[in-house]
């Protein structure tokens, strides 16, 4: 199975979406936002970026547990990922992330 998105709303009326992989693990989570449509946006700008390994910037949090970011063109982030336990574990949700992330599939749509 492939990945998809998973659109969510919360009890604020907000928005926000996950990418997840075909066995359904969370790879990257969004921002909320204040409209459906910007969320939907949000998703269309992961398929744009997420094939670009340079859209990726990789970090390391303050208790040294890698992450990444996904970035759109202008910078702005677009999506965040979980703490790894090691960079070659992040490595791996990066190419996850670049895998799944030009998928059609949005699940939560009405």
């Amino acid at each position: 199975m492939s990945g998809y998105f998973e659109l969510a709303t919360s009890a604020a009326g907000r928005f926000s979406f996950n990418l997840k992989a075909g066995n359904h693990q969370v790879i990257l989570t969004s921002q909320s936002y204040t409209s459906k449509q910007d969320a939907l946006n949000g998703i269309e700008s992961v398929r744009t970026n997420a094939s670009i390994d340079s859209r990726f910037e990789r970090k390391i949090a303050k208790n040294d547990a890698p992450y990444f970011l996904l970035l759109a063109a202008n910078g702005q982030t677009i999506g965040k990922s979980e703490m790894y336990s090691t960079n070659a574990a992040m490595e791996n949700g990066v190419k996850s992330v670049m895998r799944n992330g030009t998928t059609t599939l949005v699940k939560g749509v009405d």
